[in-house]
């Protein structure tokens, strides 16, 4: 089990390039790991011959090449459409959801980021409804990404929703770093349709997720460095945000 794990961690960390490292963030293998969304037989939401799996990796390798080009370490945990359930021989599940979010949760354990982004679509029976929703974990530095992320990508849509807590989604309760569900638009409304299948469209979409990214990593960076109290983190954070 352990093995398999390992092998398949080791040929996307040999995947990933490795540019200048940033200077906003301490040093370890991989700075952030990009979670894209479904694949394979599980093509998440839908909108005609639309699939979210699609979406999600298309914006996935853009945040990919932004990210790396700012002078991080990035890896994604699938670069084809494939199911990563079917990479999973050792967990012995006839349901092959909970095999795919097992093997999510166990390549971040083998490749230890510093963040998890995972990339999804919505959906809405309401048609009106659009724009981004960041879902976060019970901790306050997922709780601060999200913020951050929302914010940016609000900016974006022009929406003005907040984060959102992600109570029982398995990728949030077994991650072992600060992690992020980002809902990147609803494939159900025309306005976010375009946006998430427009090449220029999903280009601004990584974009607002990278610099939400960078803020993190700078504050969080600068507040490693200058041995903040918890009370400063949280007054920065809301300064940032404001101005």
């Amino acid at each position: 089990m352990k093995n398999r794990i390992l092998l398949f961690a080791a040929l996307i960390v040999l995947t990933v390039c490795f540019p200048a490292h940033s200077m906003a963030i301490p040093f370890t293998p991989i700075n952030m790991l990009i979670d894209v969304g479904h694949g394979g037989v599980d093509s998440g939401t839908s909108f005609g011959n639309l699939y979210e799996k699609d979406i999600n990796l298309q914006i996935a390798k853009r945040l990919y090449q932004q990210l790396s080009e700012a002078g991080y370490r990035v890896a994604l945990n699938r670069q084809e459409d494939i199911a990563l359930s079917d990479e999973n021989r050792w967990l012995n599940s006839r349901s092959r959801h909970i095999r795919d979010l097992a093997q999510r949760r166990n390549l971040a354990k083998e490749l230890a980021p510093q963040m998890m982004l995972s990339l999804h679509v919505n959906w809405s029976k309401d048609k009106r409804r659009n724009g981004p929703v960041v879902l976060y974990q019970s901790n306050e530095q997922s709780y601060m990404l999200a913020q951050l992320v929302q914010d940016s990508l609000n900016r974006l849509a022009g929406t003005h929703d907040k984060p959102v807590k992600g109570g029982t989604y398995y990728v949030l309760k077994h991650s072992y770093c600060p992690t992020v569900i980002v809902e990147m638009g609803f494939i159900s409304n025309a306005g976010d349709r375009h946006m998430l299948t427009n090449p220029e469209g999903q280009e601004k979409i990584a974009q607002a997720i990278k610099t939400a990214v960078s803020e993190y990593a700078t504050l969080t960076g600068n507040l490693k460095m200058e041995a903040k109290t918890e009370e400063s983190l949280w007054k920065m954070l809301v300064e940032r945000l404001v101005n």
